[in-house]
Protein backbone atom coordinates (compact mmCIF):
# COMPACT_ATOMS: atom_id res chain seq x y z
CA UNK A 1 0.00 0.00 0.00
CA UNK A 2 1.41 3.34 -1.05
CA UNK A 3 1.17 6.55 0.98
CA UNK A 4 1.41 10.09 -0.35
CA UNK A 5 5.00 11.26 -0.34
CA UNK A 6 7.51 12.91 -2.63
CA UNK A 7 11.26 13.37 -2.84
CA UNK A 8 13.42 15.12 -5.46
CA UNK A 9 17.13 15.82 -5.77
CA UNK A 10 19.30 16.50 -8.84
CA UNK A 11 16.77 15.15 -11.32
CA UNK A 12 15.82 12.08 -9.28
CA UNK A 13 12.10 12.00 -8.44
CA UNK A 14 10.79 9.45 -5.93
CA UNK A 15 7.15 8.72 -5.22
CA UNK A 16 4.90 5.97 -3.78
CA UNK A 17 6.07 5.93 -0.17
CA UNK A 18 6.07 2.41 1.26
CA UNK A 19 7.90 2.63 4.59
CA UNK A 20 9.35 5.02 7.15
CA UNK A 21 12.21 4.04 9.44
CA UNK A 22 14.12 5.68 12.28
CA UNK A 23 16.92 3.10 12.22
CA UNK A 24 19.91 3.61 9.86
CA UNK A 25 20.43 -0.17 9.79
CA UNK A 26 17.38 -0.45 7.52
CA UNK A 27 19.28 1.34 4.75
CA UNK A 28 21.24 -1.86 4.13
CA UNK A 29 18.39 -3.51 2.19
CA UNK A 30 19.41 -1.83 -1.08
CA UNK A 31 16.13 0.03 -1.59
CA UNK A 32 15.90 3.76 -2.35
CA UNK A 33 15.61 5.80 0.82
CA UNK A 34 15.20 9.53 1.21
CA UNK A 35 16.96 10.54 4.42
CA UNK A 36 16.43 13.46 6.77
CA UNK A 37 18.36 13.83 10.00
CA UNK A 38 18.11 16.63 12.51
CA UNK A 39 20.91 18.46 14.25
CA UNK A 40 20.14 16.81 17.56
CA UNK A 41 20.57 13.30 16.15
CA UNK A 42 17.07 12.29 15.07
CA UNK A 43 17.00 10.03 12.00
CA UNK A 44 14.15 9.53 9.52
CA UNK A 45 14.33 7.56 6.28
CA UNK A 46 11.51 7.14 3.78
CA UNK A 47 11.51 4.19 1.36
CA UNK A 48 9.97 4.88 -2.05
CA UNK A 49 8.77 2.30 -4.56
CA UNK A 50 9.15 4.42 -7.71
CA UNK A 51 12.25 6.43 -8.64
CA UNK A 52 12.58 8.07 -12.06
CA UNK A 53 14.69 10.71 -13.78
CA UNK A 54 12.40 13.72 -14.05
CA UNK A 55 12.06 17.42 -13.41
CA UNK A 56 10.25 18.45 -10.28
CA UNK A 57 6.51 18.77 -11.10
CA UNK A 58 5.32 22.36 -11.40
CA UNK A 59 3.21 23.89 -8.64
CA UNK A 60 2.23 27.50 -8.07
CA UNK A 61 3.32 29.36 -4.95
CA UNK A 62 1.29 32.01 -3.16
CA UNK A 63 3.85 34.31 -1.60
CA UNK A 64 3.92 34.83 2.13
CA UNK A 65 2.40 38.15 3.14
CA UNK A 66 3.30 38.23 6.82
CA UNK A 67 6.36 39.23 8.81
CA UNK A 68 9.20 36.86 9.59
CA UNK A 69 10.10 36.91 13.28
CA UNK A 70 13.67 36.21 14.38
CA UNK A 71 14.38 34.01 17.39
CA UNK A 72 17.07 36.55 18.31
CA UNK A 73 17.22 40.29 17.81
CA UNK A 74 20.41 41.81 16.41
CA UNK A 75 21.52 42.75 19.91
CA UNK A 76 20.79 39.26 21.26
CA UNK A 77 22.67 37.61 18.39
CA UNK A 78 25.67 39.87 18.89
CA UNK A 79 25.67 39.01 22.60
CA UNK A 80 25.63 35.31 21.62
CA UNK A 81 28.69 35.91 19.41
CA UNK A 82 30.46 37.63 22.30
CA UNK A 83 29.64 34.76 24.67
CA UNK A 84 31.19 32.31 22.18
CA UNK A 85 34.31 34.46 22.05
CA UNK A 86 34.55 34.27 25.85
CA UNK A 87 34.38 30.46 25.57
CA UNK A 88 37.17 30.62 22.99
CA UNK A 89 39.24 32.78 25.35
CA UNK A 90 38.68 30.20 28.09
CA UNK A 91 40.08 27.49 25.80
CA UNK A 92 36.80 25.55 25.70
CA UNK A 93 36.22 25.82 21.95
CA UNK A 94 37.85 27.25 18.81
CA UNK A 95 34.86 27.84 16.55
CA UNK A 96 31.07 27.63 16.87
CA UNK A 97 28.36 27.96 14.24
CA UNK A 98 25.83 30.34 15.83
CA UNK A 99 22.32 30.18 14.39
CA UNK A 100 18.98 31.89 14.70
CA UNK A 101 15.58 31.01 13.27
CA UNK A 102 13.17 33.08 11.20
CA UNK A 103 9.53 32.00 11.23
CA UNK A 104 6.11 33.16 10.11
CA UNK A 105 2.57 31.70 10.45
CA UNK A 106 1.65 29.14 7.80
CA UNK A 107 -1.42 27.00 7.25
CA UNK A 108 -0.85 23.46 8.49
CA UNK A 109 -2.53 21.82 5.48
CA UNK A 110 -0.34 23.55 2.90
CA UNK A 111 2.75 21.97 1.35
CA UNK A 112 5.95 23.55 0.06
CA UNK A 113 5.92 22.22 -3.51
CA UNK A 114 5.23 25.64 -5.02
CA UNK A 115 7.96 27.25 -2.93
CA UNK A 116 10.44 24.62 -4.09
CA UNK A 117 9.53 25.37 -7.71
CA UNK A 118 10.35 29.02 -7.06
CA UNK A 119 13.66 28.01 -5.47
CA UNK A 120 14.62 25.95 -8.53
CA UNK A 121 13.88 28.91 -10.80
CA UNK A 122 15.34 31.75 -8.73
CA UNK A 123 17.99 30.06 -6.57
CA UNK A 124 19.16 26.88 -8.35
CA UNK A 125 21.47 25.57 -5.63
CA UNK A 126 23.66 22.53 -6.39
CA UNK A 127 22.07 20.36 -3.68
CA UNK A 128 18.50 21.68 -3.85
CA UNK A 129 16.07 18.99 -2.69
CA UNK A 130 12.51 18.44 -1.59
CA UNK A 131 11.01 16.00 0.91
CA UNK A 132 7.34 15.58 1.73
CA UNK A 133 6.28 12.69 3.96
CA UNK A 134 3.97 12.51 6.98
CA UNK A 135 5.19 15.02 9.61
CA UNK A 136 8.12 16.28 7.50
CA UNK A 137 8.06 18.82 4.68
CA UNK A 138 11.32 20.47 3.61
CA UNK A 139 12.15 22.67 0.62
CA UNK A 140 15.92 23.00 0.49
CA UNK A 141 18.26 25.31 -1.38
CA UNK A 142 21.37 23.75 0.14
CA UNK A 143 24.72 24.75 -1.39
CA UNK A 144 26.71 22.19 0.60
CA UNK A 145 27.54 18.51 0.09
CA UNK A 146 27.67 16.53 3.33
CA UNK A 147 28.51 13.11 1.90
CA UNK A 148 28.68 11.53 -1.54
CA UNK A 149 29.36 7.81 -1.59
CA UNK A 150 30.10 5.58 -4.58
CA UNK A 151 31.00 2.09 -3.44
CA UNK A 152 33.64 2.57 -0.76
CA UNK A 153 34.74 6.02 -1.94
CA UNK A 154 33.35 9.00 -0.01
CA UNK A 155 33.65 12.76 -0.35
CA UNK A 156 32.52 15.65 1.83
CA UNK A 157 32.73 19.31 0.76
CA UNK A 158 32.39 21.68 3.71
CA UNK A 159 31.66 25.37 3.16
CA UNK A 160 33.24 28.00 5.37
CA UNK A 161 33.45 31.53 4.01
CA UNK A 162 30.74 33.68 2.41
CA UNK A 163 30.95 36.87 0.38
CA UNK A 164 29.11 38.74 -2.34
CA UNK A 165 29.91 38.20 -6.04
CA UNK A 166 32.61 40.56 -7.24
CA UNK A 167 34.62 40.47 -4.04
CA UNK A 168 37.98 39.00 -4.98
CA UNK A 169 39.58 37.75 -1.78
CA UNK A 170 38.41 35.92 1.32
CA UNK A 171 39.82 37.27 4.57
CA UNK A 172 42.12 35.54 7.02
CA UNK A 173 39.18 34.67 9.29
CA UNK A 174 37.40 32.74 6.51
CA UNK A 175 40.57 30.95 5.43
CA UNK A 176 41.43 29.87 8.97
CA UNK A 177 37.87 28.75 9.65
CA UNK A 178 37.74 26.64 6.50
CA UNK A 179 41.03 24.90 7.30
CA UNK A 180 39.79 24.24 10.83
CA UNK A 181 36.67 22.49 9.53
CA UNK A 182 38.74 20.54 6.96
CA UNK A 183 40.79 19.16 9.84
CA UNK A 184 37.59 18.33 11.75
CA UNK A 185 36.11 16.45 8.79
CA UNK A 186 39.40 14.60 8.18
CA UNK A 187 39.15 13.45 11.78
CA UNK A 188 35.49 12.41 11.41
CA UNK A 189 36.20 10.45 8.23
CA UNK A 190 39.23 8.88 9.90
CA UNK A 191 36.93 6.93 12.20
CA UNK A 192 35.27 5.13 9.27
CA UNK A 193 37.94 5.13 6.53
CA UNK A 194 41.06 3.09 5.88
CA UNK A 195 44.31 4.41 7.34
CA UNK A 196 46.18 6.61 4.89
CA UNK A 197 43.25 6.91 2.47
CA UNK A 198 42.05 10.39 3.43
CA UNK A 199 43.09 13.18 1.06
CA UNK A 200 42.21 16.84 0.46
CA UNK A 201 42.19 17.18 -3.34
CA UNK A 202 40.67 20.68 -3.22
CA UNK A 203 41.46 23.22 -0.52
CA UNK A 204 40.08 26.77 -0.18
CA UNK A 205 38.37 26.96 -3.57
CA UNK A 206 36.23 29.99 -4.38
CA UNK A 207 32.90 28.66 -5.69
CA UNK A 208 30.04 30.76 -7.12
CA UNK A 209 26.51 30.14 -5.87
CA UNK A 210 23.24 32.01 -6.49
CA UNK A 211 23.83 35.51 -5.13
CA UNK A 212 26.88 34.45 -3.08
CA UNK A 213 30.42 33.13 -3.35
CA UNK A 214 31.53 30.41 -0.93
CA UNK A 215 34.88 29.04 0.15
CA UNK A 216 34.76 25.25 -0.34
CA UNK A 217 37.15 22.34 0.28
CA UNK A 218 36.90 18.62 -0.56
CA UNK A 219 37.94 15.76 1.71
CA UNK A 220 37.90 12.19 0.34
CA UNK A 221 38.56 8.71 1.70
CA UNK A 222 38.05 4.96 1.28
CA UNK A 223 35.60 3.39 3.72
CA UNK A 224 36.65 0.49 5.91
CA UNK A 225 35.47 -2.93 4.69
CA UNK A 226 31.99 -3.92 5.88
CA UNK A 227 31.25 -0.46 7.28
CA UNK A 228 27.55 0.02 8.06
CA UNK A 229 25.28 2.99 7.52
CA UNK A 230 24.70 3.10 11.28
CA UNK A 231 28.45 3.54 11.81
CA UNK A 232 28.68 6.19 9.11
CA UNK A 233 25.88 8.34 10.54
CA UNK A 234 27.09 7.87 14.12
CA UNK A 235 30.59 9.03 13.18
CA UNK A 236 29.71 12.00 11.00
CA UNK A 237 26.62 13.53 12.62
CA UNK A 238 26.05 16.43 13.00
CA UNK A 239 27.98 17.98 10.10
CA UNK A 240 31.16 19.66 11.27
CA UNK A 241 30.67 22.84 9.25
CA UNK A 242 27.50 23.76 11.13
CA UNK A 243 28.59 22.69 14.59
CA UNK A 244 32.18 23.78 15.24
CA UNK A 245 35.51 22.65 16.59
CA UNK A 246 36.14 20.71 18.68
CA UNK A 247 32.77 19.30 17.71
CA UNK A 248 31.76 18.03 21.16
CA UNK A 249 32.54 21.38 22.82
CA UNK A 250 30.77 23.34 20.07
CA UNK A 251 27.66 21.19 20.37
CA UNK A 252 27.54 21.84 24.11
CA UNK A 253 27.76 25.61 23.53
CA UNK A 254 24.96 25.41 20.97
CA UNK A 255 22.76 23.33 23.31
CA UNK A 256 23.18 25.91 26.07
CA UNK A 257 22.26 28.85 23.84
CA UNK A 258 19.81 27.70 21.16
CA UNK A 259 16.52 25.86 21.06
CA UNK A 260 16.44 22.62 19.06
CA UNK A 261 17.37 23.23 15.42
CA UNK A 262 15.41 20.21 14.17
CA UNK A 263 16.00 19.42 10.48
CA UNK A 264 17.93 22.68 10.03
CA UNK A 265 21.66 21.86 10.15
CA UNK A 266 20.96 18.15 9.84
CA UNK A 267 21.31 16.30 6.55
CA UNK A 268 18.97 15.73 3.61
CA UNK A 269 19.33 13.46 0.59
CA UNK A 270 19.15 9.85 -0.48
CA UNK A 271 20.79 6.46 0.10
CA UNK A 272 20.60 3.39 -2.11
CA UNK A 273 22.82 0.40 -1.43
CA UNK A 274 26.42 1.60 -1.36
CA UNK A 275 25.63 4.97 -2.93
CA UNK A 276 24.37 8.22 -1.47
CA UNK A 277 24.07 11.96 -1.97
CA UNK A 278 23.47 13.79 1.28
CA UNK A 279 23.47 17.57 1.65
CA UNK A 280 23.96 19.70 4.71
CA UNK A 281 20.44 20.94 5.48
CA UNK A 282 21.13 24.66 5.39
CA UNK A 283 19.10 27.27 3.44
CA UNK A 284 16.02 25.14 4.06
CA UNK A 285 12.38 25.96 4.66
CA UNK A 286 10.45 23.52 6.82
CA UNK A 287 7.02 23.76 8.36
CA UNK A 288 4.77 22.83 11.23
CA UNK A 289 2.23 25.44 12.33
CA UNK A 290 4.77 27.98 11.10
CA UNK A 291 7.09 28.24 8.14
CA UNK A 292 10.67 28.18 9.43
CA UNK A 293 14.06 29.15 8.01
CA UNK A 294 17.39 29.00 9.84
CA UNK A 295 20.43 31.14 9.24
CA UNK A 296 23.83 31.27 10.93
CA UNK A 297 27.50 32.15 10.82
CA UNK A 298 30.75 30.62 12.02
CA UNK A 299 32.17 32.42 15.03
CA UNK A 300 35.90 32.58 15.82
CA UNK A 301 38.01 34.72 18.13
CA UNK A 302 38.50 37.27 15.31
CA UNK A 303 34.77 37.56 14.52
CA UNK A 304 33.13 40.97 14.51
CA UNK A 305 29.64 40.57 16.06
CA UNK A 306 28.03 43.13 13.75
CA UNK A 307 29.58 41.53 10.66
CA UNK A 308 28.40 38.07 11.76
CA UNK A 309 24.83 39.36 12.15
CA UNK A 310 25.07 40.86 8.67
CA UNK A 311 26.25 37.50 7.31
CA UNK A 312 23.12 35.81 8.70
CA UNK A 313 21.03 38.52 7.03
CA UNK A 314 22.86 38.04 3.73
CA UNK A 315 22.30 34.28 3.74
CA UNK A 316 18.58 34.70 4.48
CA UNK A 317 17.62 37.70 2.36
CA UNK A 318 17.52 36.14 -1.10
CA UNK A 319 15.48 33.09 -0.07
CA UNK A 320 13.08 35.04 2.15
CA UNK A 321 12.45 37.31 -0.84
CA UNK A 322 11.58 34.23 -2.92
CA UNK A 323 9.18 32.94 -0.24
CA UNK A 324 7.60 36.34 0.36
CA UNK A 325 6.97 38.38 3.47
CA UNK A 326 9.21 40.87 5.19
CA UNK A 327 11.97 40.59 7.75
CA UNK A 328 11.11 42.14 11.12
Amino acid sequence: MYVDGLFWMNGRLASELIAISHDPADLSNGAFWAVSTDFEGGFTAACFATVIDADFPHHDWKKIEGVWQSSRSQLQYQEYVESIQRSIADGWVYQVNACRELSTPYEASGNLRGLFCEILINNPAPWASYLEIPDINIASASPELFLKRTGNHVRTSPIKGTQLPGQTHFGAKDLAENVMIVDLMRNDLGAICENGSITVPRLLASEPHPGLVHLVSDIEGQLLPKITWSQIFASLQPPGSISGAPKSSAISVIAENETARGPYCGTLGWVQGDRCELSVAIRIFFKDSRLRFGTGAGITWSSDPVAEWEETELKARRLITIAGGSLS
